[in-house]
């Protein structure tokens, strides 16, 4: 009987690296409770309307399958159209840098490893810078 070797850092994808499902969603609840306490992230808050349950529960399902995991948001809504989805939404510097800032410490105090944290920072960006739709 072969063992399944467990993927090294070089061959795995960041959602195996980050721990699966449950790191993701630790990673998003941590994201969006620090949204709703910190108030350095308040513009950012101000964006999401009076709750946060279906932005927790959308980002889950996107960045399992960006990070490489299950497609659960594809398989229920289709190509995320970023950008489209959003467009209700005033998306400035300001609210980019907050995006950024929030998720990178929600990735910081949940324990993702330093490297695959970078990385994810520099994808991050240009995703987030893409989805701005105002100036300032």
């Amino acid at each position: 009987m072969t063992e399944n070797p467990v993927p090294d850092a070089s061959t795995a994808t960041p959602f195996e690296r980050l721990g699966g499902e449950a790191a993701v969603h630790a990673l998003v609840e941590r994201f969006y409770d620090l949204m709703d306490l910190e108030p350095a992230y308040a513009e950012l808050r101000a964006v999401h309307g009076s709750t946060l349950e279906d932005a927790r529960q959308k980002l889950f399902w996107f960045l399992c399958g960006w990070l490489g995991g299950p497609d659960h948001y594809v398989e229920r809504f289709g190509h995320p159209r970023l950008r489209m989805r959003h467009l209700p939404f005033a998306i400035g510097i300001r609210e980019r840098d907050q995006w950024l800032a929030c998720m990178d410490q929600a990735m910081r105090e949940t324990g993702v490893d330093e490297d695959l944290r970078l990385r994810l920072n520099q994808s991050l960006f240009k995703t987030a810078d893409w989805m701005r739709n105002k100036n300032g």
